[in-house]
């Protein structure tokens, strides 16, 4: 049976009326924020986020929601050794406050445009590639998945996806889909739908999500009231036998919970 979720993001309130929201509504699982676990913009430390990620499994277990995975909020795009290391051993350290939750999967980006890093396709794929080669290692000996979104302006590409997951060689690296992105980067439904066919295959975990526009003009809807073919995603994904969480995320004008009752409607009369 399939296993739908949401991602805990645009919805006001706490985390905990965010899981119970959840568990009214049907939902099975959920995609955590980083900073559900680990608060480090306000000076917490390592070892006070495990004891947050204990607490944030127990609120899961308390609302029988499981956690998908857990967005790393990691940056490989960066100008210094030093800076990539820091950023290899965070993301290590995340894998360990995943797996407190109750998941060994990572929802990871490739990084962020900045002034101090070339804007080079070249320039961006080697250090993204260099990033995850360094965390390769830990991640397969620990059992823990990391999913690449195609996210922002770098990743936001299925042939710059693939060719990350190729030339870094690691089995437990595959993407994360966020139906909305290719089109809000601005390709064209052409394109996202070629995009949609070339990554399915590597595929462990997905953003289902809509909309019309892309950058400055995107406006967020709820699933199936949208520009993007989501049909069409769904179709590429059976057919290469995805079997992960079909989870909804919603970026619309309206309240949060209104757009994920919809969007969980629109996957159970789709998948």
């Amino acid at each position: 049976m399939p296993e739908f979720g949401l991602i805990h993001y645009n919805f006001k309130g706490t985390l905990e009326e965010f899981l119970a929201f959840a568990h009214e509504a049907g939902f099975q699982c959920t995609e955590l924020m980083h900073r559900d676990v680990w608060d480090a913009a306000n000076g917490e430390t390592f070892e006070d986020a495990k004891q947050r990620a204990e607490q944030v499994r127990l609120l899961l277990e308390k609302y029988q929601i499981r956690a998908s995975t857990v967005a790393a909020g990691n940056d490989f795009v960066v100008p210094d050794k030093e800076t990539m290391v820091k950023q290899v051993e965070r993301m290590k350290q995340v894998c360990e406050l995943a797996r407190i939750t109750g998941t060994s999967m990572l929802r990871i980006d490739g990084g962020w445009p900045k002034d101090s890093v070339p804007a080079e396709r070249q320039v961006y794929l080697d250090l993204i590639v260099d990033g995850l080669q360094r965390v390769a290692e830990f991640v397969e000996a620990n059992g823990f998945l990391l999913a690449l979104d195609n996210h922002g302006l770098i990743t936001n590409d299925a042939d710059f996806q693939i060719e990350v997951f190729q030339r870094v060689g690691c089995k437990n690296l595959g993407a994360n889909i966020d139906t909305m992105n290719y089109r809000w980067a601005g390709h064209d439904i052409e394109t996202v739908r070629g995009f949609y066919e070339k990554i399915a295959p590597y595929v462990i975990h997905t953003h289902f999500k809509d909309g019309v526009g892309s950058r400055s003009e995107y406006v967020g809807t709820a699933l199936g009231e949208g520009e993007v073919p989501l049909e069409y995603a769904v179709e590429r994904l059976k057919e290469v036998g995805y079997s992960g969480p079909w989870n909804v995320e919603y970026e619309g004008k309206t309240d949060a919970r209104e757009g994920f009752r919809k969007g969980l409607a629109w996957l159970k009369a789709h998948v």
